[in-house]
């Protein structure tokens, strides 16, 4: 009588040798080490990246959006951004609201939201630092990183009852901010003039770039002084993180009547500096 074994030996043959290690590896497509063809790319799918395009939409202070909004916005043909907004709608990313005919937000995206800062190490280094600078300051202590177009907060933690802009996380500061401007200013100037110039009317002034660029030389800071907005001063460093996850910013700020110019380059920049220190790792 044939053994359970017998009869998996004869159903499954051992493979040769070679055929054996070829089985085993991964599929992968080689690519040159910092080769990147973007959306020219055979791997680049277009689909996906207008459905990603469409949930951006949804900035803070955005409660619902329709498809007139979400085609205006992106530039997408309307029958388009009805297929997208169907699709998110049914994958739970997009919630729909017959009364109004508009979208919003739905919990797959708090889902992933929340997956990644639950999985982000140097936010948790920089709570204790950012604490402290912000009870030290009476600013507005906020983390961000780069996302295309803007400079999106992974943690946020304000000093005092005085500050009337409170910005949370996932707020999507402009790269005419301090942290935005500190982001351009640490990048090699061929990959800083790359997202500039796909950024057009919409890009930071290049005398602003310039300025920075000159700040981060000299006192490794640079500054916004009531120019991203009205009666709002703030300083911000960026940092390649010692955990490994790539380059962050790390910025103070608050009203002019709490932080004036003077105290924020004496005083608050180096507080800040030294937050930054315990966090940052070898440039990548």
């Amino acid at each position: 009588m044939q053994s359970f074994s017998d009869a998996r030996r004869i159903a499954h043959p051992p493979s040769k040798p070679d055929e054996k290690l070829e089985l085993s590896l991964p599929a992968r497509r080689k690519r040159a080490a910092g080769a990147s063809e973007g959306a020219n790319s055979p791997d680049f799918i277009t689909a996906l990246a207008r459905g990603l395009d469409v949930l951006r939409c949804f900035r803070h202070g955005v409660v619902a959006l329709g498809n007139l909004d979400l085609a205006r916005l992106t530039g997408l043909p309307k029958p388009t951004i009805s297929r997208i907004t169907y699709t998110l709608t049914e994958l739970g990313y997009l919630r729909y609201h017959p009364d109004t005919g508009k979208y919003s937000p739905g919990y797959g995206v708090l889902a992933l939201g929340f997956g990644l800062l639950a999985g982000l190490e140097v936010r948790e280094l920089a709570k204790v630092s950012m604490t402290d600078l912000a009870r030290d300051t009476g600013g507005a202590v906020a983390l961000g990183a780069f996302d295309g177009d803007a400079m999106t907060y992974v943690e946020a933690i304000h000093g005092s009852s005085a500050l009337y802009l409170r910005l949370p996380v996932g707020y999507r500061a402009s790269l005419d901010s301090a942290m935005g401007r500190a982001y351009l200013a640490s990048l090699p100037a061929e990959e800083c003039d790359g997202i500039l110039a796909r950024l057009g009317a919409a890009a930071p002034a290049g005398a602003a770039i310039d300025r920075a660029r000159a700040e981060l030389r000299e006192s490794g800071c640079c500054f916004a002084i009531g120019e991203w907005q009205s009666g709002i001063n703030a300083v911000a460093v960026p940092f390649t993180s010692i955990t490994g996850e790539g380059v962050f910013v790390m910025s103070c700020g608050g009203p002019a009547s709490l932080l004036e110019e003077p105290d924020l380059r004496a005083r608050v920049a180096p507080a800040l500096l030294a937050a930054v220190a315990g966090l940052a790792g070898a440039p990548g």
